[in-house]
């Protein structure tokens, strides 16, 4: 069971997306996220491994989605032409690029302030170093010095 527990903690966030791409409804994601998961530790025996968990779960959820609007038709929801030409592949990629954002954000926390800020600045604003180090009243140099000691202080702890 601590397996399930792994797999939910890793992917719950991705099933919850991924039907809100769907949807738009945050209630409905969160509820056949659940479901999704309550499905697959009923089926988790009957994983043939064959794709990544993530695609697995996915189907799961999209299939807990179209019996449930079959159901009442009330949810606007993205046509099957549009849904299948989304890529399982780009839902994994997109989740993939998420989960590496938030690791970045939380470690751009631990910095201190000026550093952060110029980090923000340069990786979010995509601004150049003479322009961070005039906001910040510094200098070009400064925004570039205190940039390059930001990204090794991260790559410390394996983010960058």
């Amino acid at each position: 069971m601590e397996d399930i527990e792994k797999i939910y903690v890793k992917y719950a966030n991705l099933i919850k997306n991924y039907i809100f791409f769907i949807t738009r409804d945050k209630e409905l994601s969160e509820e056949i996220m659940q479901e999704t998961f309550v499905v697959a530790i009923d089926q988790i025996n009957k994983f043939r491994g064959d794709c990544e968990i993530s695609v697995w779960l996915c189907s799961i959820a999209k299939k807990i989605l179209y019996k449930k609007t079959r159901k009442n038709g009330s949810y606007n929801m993205i046509s099957i032409d549009e849904l299948e030409l989304a890529d399982k592949k780009q839902v994994e990629e997109e989740y993939i690029k998420t989960d590496n954002k938030m690791k970045l954000y939380k470690a751009l926390q631990k910095l201190d302030a000026n550093t952060r800020e110029v980090m923000y600045l340069r990786l979010t604003g995509e601004l150049s170093f003479k322009e961070i180090g005039k906001i910040l009243n510094k200098s070009e140099n400064w925004a570039r010095v205190t940039f390059f000691r930001g990204k090794q202080k991260l790559s410390k702890e394996d983010i960058i």
